[in-house]
């Protein structure tokens, strides 16, 4: 016999409105994506680096342009994102945090503190 189960009417996910401590969630998992793939592309400017005195040259004026910088800055802010958030899901898994408002209230600090160290990493990479 087939049981008919409830499907959800409203899939427009325009419309559906996620709590800021989902979104810090799922840019957690999104920075921890971009950490992984960011340590393939620095392993690679550390050996052309380390290959030669040429290479280094030829990794310093890589690095030298604007995008890369930018690439480098969103590299570093990622890391740092993934950083702070994680101790977050950390402290939150030792049982602090747990209810919506506190959740609430460290997810918008864990979002100051990662501010600041997006700025100071556009200060060491500019």
């Amino acid at each position: 016999m087939k049981v008919n189960k409830p499907r959800p009417v409203n899939l427009d996910l325009q419309t559906i409105r996620f709590p800021l401590t989902a979104i810090a969630s799922i840019l957690h998992r999104v920075s921890g994506v971009i950490t992984f793939v960011a340590v393939a592309i620095l392993l690679w400017l550390l050996g052309l680096s380390l290959s030669s005195p040429e290479g280094f040259a030829s990794a310093a004026a890589i690095v030298d342009s604007f995008f890369v910088k930018l690439v480098l800055w969103g590299i570093l802010t990622a890391l740092f994102y993934h950083i702070v958030v994680g101790v977050r899901h950390l402290i939150m898994d030792m049982g602090y945090f747990e209810e919506m408002e506190s959740g609430i209230k460290s997810a918008k600090v864990s979002f100051v503190i990662v501010g600041v160290l997006s700025l100071f990493a556009g200060g060491l990479v500019w």
